[in-house]
């Protein structure tokens, strides 16, 4: 009897592990970008995402003289997005302007027209404004309890700054569950919202000008 409780108590403790470890997906294997498109308005859609961006010492570098994303090939509904960046101050990038500013779109409809930016949410990474909220493409979003207003690009204001100094690690983790949203900086809450009107979606890595790395993107689905 004791022998049989015993292999019922392992078993509640390692099938939720394994469950766990089978719902995480790496969507950055830190060698390649393979899972990704790149896309710059010029030369338009990058299968080959190398071609626009590269991976050095495991880091994604997103740098160079065109504005562009990054685009993952899979779409997500009811998941917990992670994500380190950090601003890259190494001067022998080239970097299209001074302003730090990117960010990280998720519930990007898969299959409509590339272009900057596209219908989504971003979790803005913006120097001063890490943390807010901006809809684009006439995306809407319930904030303490009242929608927005459609329009090509809508700021909702982070609750407190929470991002690190220039140069050092930030992680972001944005949560989105049954209409609900929260996006989460350094382990503090910097915004949240529901209903958003869209359901689905994929995820995009922002290029602005700044050069930016990314060392980690992982989605757990829920």
């Amino acid at each position: 009897m004791n022998y049989l409780y015993r292999l019922l108590l392992i078993t509640l403790l390692v099938i939720p592990q394994l469950v766990t470890a089978q719902t995480t997906i790496q969507l950055f294997n830190r060698e390649n970008l393979d899972g990704w498109y790149a896309y710059e308005p010029e030369s338009g859609k990058h299968t080959n995402a190398s071609e626009l961006f590269s991976v050095e010492d495991n880091i994604i570098r997103l740098f160079g003289d065109k504005a562009g994303y990054l685009m993952s090939e899979q779409s997500f509904h009811n998941f917990k997005l992670t994500v380190e960046f950090r601003w890259n101050t190494d001067t022998t990038f080239f970097r299209k302007r001074d302003s730090k500013n990117s960010g990280v779109m998720y519930l990007v409809p898969p299959g409509i027209p590339n272009t900057l930016w596209p219908r989504g949410i971003q979790f803005q990474i913006k120097e001063g404004a890490t943390g807010d909220f901006i809809l684009l493409q006439d995306v809407t979003l319930k904030i303490n309890g009242k929608r927005t207003e459609p329009d090509k690009s809508v700021i909702a204001k982070r609750f407190v700054d929470a991002e690190k100094t220039i140069g050092e690690w930030n992680t972001l983790v944005v949560t989105y569950f049954n209409t609900k949203i929260k996006q989460e900086l350094n382990g503090e809450l910097v915004n949240e919202g529901t209903e958003p009107s869209v359901s689905a979606g994929c995820i995009l890595l922002m290029y602005e000008g700044f050069p930016i790395d990314f060392r980690k993107v992982e989605i757990k689905e829920l």
